[in-house]
């Protein structure tokens, strides 16, 4: 009788459903939402959440370019109780102690494109920016090595990972005939319209400006507007006195640079950003060390490789 029901309780335990599986849900928080470079980091987030299979991306962030907004936002992903946040960030002040109300409520933070390395975050992936910067100033004294007057147009002032990127470029030009001109680097806070402005207002001021340097991609975001600005100092770019190198290699930058619409690009990672997030936070939930900076890496494009990258 005992066999029996030995027998039994063994059959009912080989037969009773397998524990569910641990589900988490990570959220990832852009700078803003109608920046095409964070759609790129959220494809890669949910593809990376699917194969998976235990993990949730969740991919929330201000509409524009808006610090407080961001703030907000994680609040409210902290009061929902997350199981985790990858942000990338806007402000390093505002962002840092957004960072640590998360961890005070035990959500593990890391951050991505942009980092606060002051804060409590446990990781950082993306781009090296500094030498981000020093690769976009690389590729300016390549095509112009002459020099010249050139301006930089960039996103927040209070982004730590764009004002790196600034100083690489300075730091490129260093002991080259290049000067920077008064009033840059201009800040369009990621709005693609503005930038394509500010490109147009620092040549309006400067008639003999030789360069534009956007160390992010915003001007080509609006590509109709980017393309109406190449098109009036066309005449100038075709013959060398006007040079554009711009940062990023979305698609639509590439086809805007092989139709002759800038000189070079350099490009970031954001699909390789949002993967890693995820692998990222369920490391670190999993109890597992992970590195504190992962960097993915940088893609340099001229109308010579252009084609193999659109392929």
């Amino acid at each position: 009788m005992k066999k029996l029901l030995y027998a039994v309780a063994s059959l009912a335990i080989m037969l009773a459903p397998a524990q569910a599986e641990t589900k988490y849900r990570f959220a990832v928080v852009p700078k803003a939402m109608n920046n095409p470079f964070f759609d790129v980091a959220r494809d890669g987030c949910l593809k990376r959440a699917k194969e998976l299979g235990n993990v949730e991306c969740i991919y929330k962030g201000p509409i524009e370019h808006e610090p407080a907004t961001q703030a907000q936002i994680i609040q409210d992903f902290i009061t929902q109780k997350v199981d985790g946040l990858a942000i990338s960030v806007a402000d390093v002040a505002a962002m840092s102690k957004s960072i640590d109300a998360a961890t005070a409520a035990g959500i593990p933070v890391i951050t991505f494109d942009a980092d606060a390395p002051g804060s409590k975050r446990l990781a950082y992936i993306g781009t090296n920016n500094k030498d981000f910067g020093l690769a976009l100033g690389k590729q300016l004294l390549q095509l112009k090595p002459e020099g010249g007057k050139y301006a930089v147009v960039s996103g927040g002032p209070g982004a730590k990972n764009l004002a790196e990127r600034v100083d690489g470029v300075r730091e490129a030009r260093k002991g080259s005939k290049w000067t920077e001109v008064a009033g840059s680097p201009t800040f369009c806070n990621d709005d693609p319209a503005l930038a394509v402005q500010q490109m147009a207002d620092l040549r309006t001021a400067t008639p003999d400006l030789a360069a534009i340097v956007p160390v992010g991609g915003w001007p080509m975001f609006a590509p109709e507007g980017y393309k109406a600005f190449v098109n009036k100092n066309r005449k100038d770019i075709d013959a060398g006195k006007l040079t554009l190198v711009v940062a990023d290699t979305l698609k639509m930058q590439l086809e805007l640079l092989r139709d002759g619409y800038s000189n070079a690009l350099t490009g970031q990672r954001p699909f390789e950003m949002g993967e890693k997030a995820m692998d990222t936070l369920l490391a670190i939930k999993k109890g597992e060390k992970v590195p504190e900076v992962i960097y993915t890496g940088l893609d340099l494009v001229t109308k010579d490789n252009v084609a193999k990258l659109l392929n």
